[in-house]
């Protein structure tokens, strides 16, 4: 049964209808390049209050998303094209991701901590607590090709019942962390950011980016050291404009594609802003590679799942 809708009575509506536009922005020779020749927004499902964290499931050929303050989790198949209900309620699950193993892991807000879902569809708490203490609500998470799990932890889920529970903090802070399911250890990796959010290695994982939708709005970029967990050098990427980056993935080439207020920004790695997908949405979450070759962007703006092909494929770690 195709998912219901549940588009809140209350939902923003900042922009007008005019505002709301839909197309490509291209400032560079470039971007073109990366697009193929009648390029194409497709949408897919509108009923969602506030969609983040897709994710494409190669095994089974799905993208899960979640719907965060109704407390669900969708799958869309690009086969039938429908869109169905993953996971009902999801503890108010965020960002998502894939294991090595073909797993799914992800990012919860009501239980504080990294979930994985098993082949046999049994979920299991991986990591909730740092150093004893409650995380705060974890946002978003990448698996590098050494296994770890990389996650940041702002207090989104925690700062009213919207999309988790209403609770002081037990952190002196903010971060991002390292996790390794082999180990158990969780290690503090960045300390010194407001409210981390979105997150994603380059290509070929020497650079960590990390999206901070707190008073900075920005993009940071770290190095990341011959030993594969240690971060240096921290730096500004970028600001984007308008709204902020609340989740992004990289291209085999670097290129990074980010969610704004008006779509999918593309920044080259050098950080030049080559062109723009216009999403017509009040705001566009998240996005994700996905299908056979990796060559289809799949897109959660406020309400819709949206789909464009392009012309190049995303990075991702080598599956076993």
């Amino acid at each position: 049964m195709t998912a219901e809708s549940k588009i809140f009575p209350t939902h923003r509506s900042d922009k007008s209808a005019q505002e709301l536009r839909e197309g490509f922005e291209s400032y560079d020779p470039r971007f073109d390049q990366l697009l193929p020749e009648n390029p194409k927004l497709v949408r897919h499902w509108r009923g969602a209050e506030w969609m983040e964290g897709p994710v494409y499931l190669p095994r089974q050929n799905l993208v899960v998303f979640s719907d965060i303050p109704n407390n669900r989790m969708l799958q869309f198949d690009p086969t039938t094209g429908d869109t169905t209900v993953f996971r009902e309620p999801s503890n108010y699950v965020n960002g998502n991701y894939v294991d090595l193993e073909g797993r799914l892991v992800s990012a919860q807000h009501l239980t504080h901590g990294i979930t994985r879902t098993e082949h046999d569809g049994a979920v299991n708490m991986l990591v909730d607590r740092y150093e004893g203490n409650r995380l705060n609500s974890p946002n978003d998470l990448v698996v590098k090709s050494d296994g770890s799990i990389w996650f940041t932890d702002p207090p989104y889920g925690i700062l009213s019942d919207r999309e988790g529970s209403k609770r002081d903090s037990e952190l002196a802070g903010n971060f991002v962390y390292r996790f390794d399911p082999d180990t158990g250890e969780l290690e503090l990796v960045v300390d010194n950011m407001d409210r981390p959010n979105g997150i994603a290695f380059s290509s070929d994982e020497a650079i960590l980016y990390v999206a901070d939708t707190g008073k900075p709005r920005n993009v940071i970029a770290f190095d990341v050291a011959a030993d594969g967990r240690t971060l240096s050098n921290k730096r500004e990427f970028t600001v984007i404009r308008p709204g902020a980056s609340d989740g992004f993935r990289c291209d085999v080439k670097g290129n990074i594609w980010t969610s704004a207020a008006d779509g999918i920004q593309c920044y080259t790695a050098q950080a030049e802003r080559i062109g723009k997908i216009l999403v017509p949405e009040q705001s566009t979450a998240n996005c994700c590679f996905g299908g056979p070759d990796f060559t289809m962007l799949y897109i959660t703006g406020d309400t819709s799942l949206y789909s464009i092909q392009l012309a190049i494929a995303g990075a991702r770690p080598s599956m076993i």
